[in-house]
């Protein structure tokens, strides 16, 4: 069986950091990073989505991570086809019309500032998380083929927000073309009965590497705020429902990433030491009982609507009925 990394997918968020999981004398920037990278193989680095990267804090993260660590990198919001404001671009790029110039500019910047984490054995995958109206199609498959395109030779993987992706009947479908493009397939956990729902499928679709996102099981996952969206304590039985997924996954991936996003107090990283043990076939411990209410509410949203200009043209709008939690202005944690 192949390798399987387990990590979150922060380790700067701002409600793990008032939880006291780090010691102190470990943090600040660099020291927050070591403790982290000395419990835990991977981690998801968040930031990227909403900000181009700068070239020296990638060069930073591998300097202050030991060999075999990895960072997954999620896209920058313009390179997935969400609504990005002018004022997160570069101040050169500021009041360019968005169109395949505007992409291929930012996806040069983007990928040259990962260079150091290339360079240096770091880098693990490249999240393109695409949203909610992004459903199957004609026009998602063109767009899909061109982000492929665009970041050949790297390695990337998709997360899909629109359910009809892994339904039955379009499964095999969306494996397949996903196995073409060589780009890895993000399976997910989250609540399930909700319009937005992801399917609990395991999906394999490149050989190089496979990736799962645990992102809780909130009732309030496409409508409410991001702590009541990720406002979830895994218990051991539910993060059982899922070894033998991994363990599949592993048969047929060179190297699993497997990530919790449920980001309220130290939840996150509680349930990843708890999966660990039980990958590893010991018993799972205590699970995190802290009190999620009492972590610091979430920074204004980074979407103001009449700030934004839509990304890409080729992406259709179609949120899931009227789930407010789908609108373009949605965060895409």
């Amino acid at each position: 069986m192949s390798e399987i990394l387990v990590g979150t997918c922060s380790w700067t968020d701002r409600a793990l950091l008032a939880g006291g999981w780090y010691p102190r004398g470990r943090r600040d920037a660099e020291g927050r990073l070591r403790h982290y990278a000395g419990r835990f193989p991977v981690v998801e680095v968040d930031a990227t989505y909403y900000a181009l990267p700068r070239e020296e804090t990638c060069r930073l993260w591998a300097d202050r991570t030991p060999d075999g660590f990895r960072f997954d990198v999620k896209a920058f919001s313009l390179l997935t086809g969400h609504p990005t404001r002018q004022a997160s671009l570069p101040a050169d790029l500021r009041g360019e019309p968005a169109g395949p110039w505007l992409l291929d500019t930012v996806w040069q910047r983007f990928s040259g500032a990962l260079e150091p984490l290339r360079r240096a054995g770091r880098l693990g995958t490249l999240l393109f998380q695409f949203p909610p109206w992004f459903a199957p199609g004609p026009r998602a498959e063109k767009a899909l083929s061109e982000c492929a395109e665009r970041a050949a030779g790297w390695p990337v993987a998709v997360e899909f927000r629109h359910p009809a992706w892994w339904q039955e009947g379009r499964r095999a479908r969306s494996e397949a073309l996903l196995t073409e493009l060589d780009m890895a397939a993000v399976a997910v956990d989250t609540a399930q009965g909700l319009p937005g729902s992801m399917p609990p499928v395991a999906p394999v679709a490149a050989p190089r590497h496979a990736v799962v996102r645990f992102h809780g099981r909130s009732t309030a996952w496409g409508t409410g705020s991001k702590e009541d969206k990720f406002r979830h304590t895994y218990t051991e039985a539910e993060l059982a429902e899922w070894l033998p997924r991994v363990r599949s996954m592993a048969e047929r991936a060179d190297e699993v990433h497997v990530l919790f996003n449920n980001c309220c107090a130290d939840a996150a990283v509680r349930a990843a030491e708890s999966m660990s043990r039980l990958i590893d076939g010991g018993p799972s411990g205590d699970l995190a009982r802290a009190d999620a209410s009492s972590a610091p509410s979430d920074p204004a949203t980074l979407f103001d609507r009449t700030t934004l200009f839509e990304a890409a043209t080729l992406f259709d709008p179609e949120p899931l009925g009227n789930n407010p939690g789908n609108s373009p202005g949605t965060s895409a944690t």
